[in-house]
């Protein structure tokens, strides 16, 4: 079946060494379709200026594009307002302002962060940092063999000391979605707050914070089709209030005086200096695109294809899949015997395909798995079975290529 989306990135339509490129990487980054590469294009050729401070139509053009977006942010999510939309350099600068001005104004010796193995580096050392700086406990909520939580061991561990639950949405290894809705509920009853990392979720599915009822939820523009350097920081109304900015400068300040400044009001208190203004009119354009696919045939879309990568590459004799065999999506993280993960990306790369290979920013999760690193496949709108048609043709060659490995 032909893909019906893949003639909007441009980048696809290549070879590379040779053979069609097949990109399996949209994990780490996403490709981007026309419609975002225009935009950003118009708005350097059109219309560049920096917004709120101008009142000439080049100044307000951009203005109304900037803060344009991030209504589309808003509707995205399904925030109840603009004033909860916080722009960021990406999902790591989102998590480190909540830790860095939430959690430090709010922890102290005796409370709780409780977090998971299986977290991203962005989502881990910003909280063990908070810990040490607090005096506050770091905990983790075990792990069953796939990756997934049991819900009843999660309850036991949470109490009135827990104060803050920080965890992906989904794992960038293992594929696997939590129960956000369910640990918010938890957390809530004991009086304490949820930030999630949505970082690999926001492209892959619909996301209503609301529905939610998370406190904090992090997400970048690059691995959904936008821009890089643009990224969101989503928080209720009420704790953004009660948090103080980590930077300063100009465009987040309302009156400065020699000996104290007082801020603008949300959003714009912690979007201190000039803004990704590109950036965010970029990730506009990229919402638009994908809110025209349909984020239910999105995820409709990516789960199958995880299933269908899954179960294609099982066949393959000697390679190890990691992760839940059912209800993973967008990603398969697998070893090929004993070849080195960067062995298996070098031999696919010269075939023309994409994969990533290390400990994905996951140490800890390596540590867990027993496995020093692991090769990722991730998948995307613009990916379809013939890509996976073609890695699992390319990881029967690597096989042959190391054939000593399996002796």
């Amino acid at each position: 079946m032909t893909n019906p989306w893949k003639k909007d990135f441009p980048i696809l339509h290549q070879q590379v060494n040779g053979h069609p490129l097949v990109y399996l990487d949209s994990g780490a980054t996403s490709q981007k379709p026309y419609p975002v590469i225009e935009a950003m294009s118009q708005y350097y050729e059109g219309y560049n200026s920096n917004v709120h401070r101008g009142v000439h139509t080049l100044g307000t053009k951009a203005t109304d594009g900037f803060e344009g977006a991030r209504e589309k942010i808003r509707k995205f999510i399904n925030a109840k307002s603009v004033q909860e939309i916080i722009y960021t350099r990406g999902t790591t600068t989102a998590i480190n302002l909540v830790a860095s001005s939430y959690a430090r104004m709010n922890l102290q010796p005796g409370d709780e962060i409780i977090t998971t193995v299986a977290e991203h580096h962005s989502n881990f050392i910003p909280w063990q940092q908070a810990a040490k700086a607090t005096g506050a406990t770091f905990k983790f909520f075990p792990l069953e063999a796939d990756g997934t939580l049991d819900l009843a061991k999660v309850a036991e561990m949470i109490t009135p000391q827990t104060k803050m639950i920080a965890i992906h949405h989904l794992s960038n290894v293992m594929g696997t979605v939590q129960p956000i809705k369910e640990l918010a509920q938890m957390i809530h009853e004991v009086g304490g707050v949820i930030s999630v990392d949505g970082a690999q979720a926001a492209p892959h599915m619909r996301v209503d914070v609301q529905d939610l009822d998370v406190d904090f939820y992090q997400f970048s523009g690059h691995k959904m089709m936008g821009p890089t350097g643009i990224g969101v920081l989503y928080g209720k109304k009420a704790l953004l209030e009660q948090m103080e900015p980590i930077e300063f400068g100009g465009e987040m300040i309302d009156f400065v005086d020699l000996y104290d400044s007082t801020w603008k009001e949300l959003p714009w208190k912690f979007e201190g200096g000039t803004p990704i203004i590109a950036g965010a009119i970029g990730l506009g354009a990229a919402i638009d695109y994908l809110e025209s696919v349909g984020m239910d045939t999105i995820e409709e879309h990516d789960r199958r294809l995880a299933t269908y990568a899954a179960e294609q590459m099982s066949q393959v004799e000697g390679l190890t899949i990691y992760g839940p065999k059912s209800e993973r999506t967008g990603l398969v993280t697998f070893n090929l015997g004993d070849v080195h993960p960067h062995d298996v990306a070098t031999v696919l790369d010269a075939e023309g395909i994409a994969v990533r290979a290390g400990h994905h920013c996951c140490q800890p999760l390596m540590r867990w798995l027993k496995a020093s690193s692991t090769a990722r496949a991730s998948f995307y709108l613009y990916n379809d079975e013939s890509d996976i048609d073609a890695l699992v043709k390319g990881l029967k060659k690597t096989k042959e290529y190391f054939g000593h490995v399996f002796r």
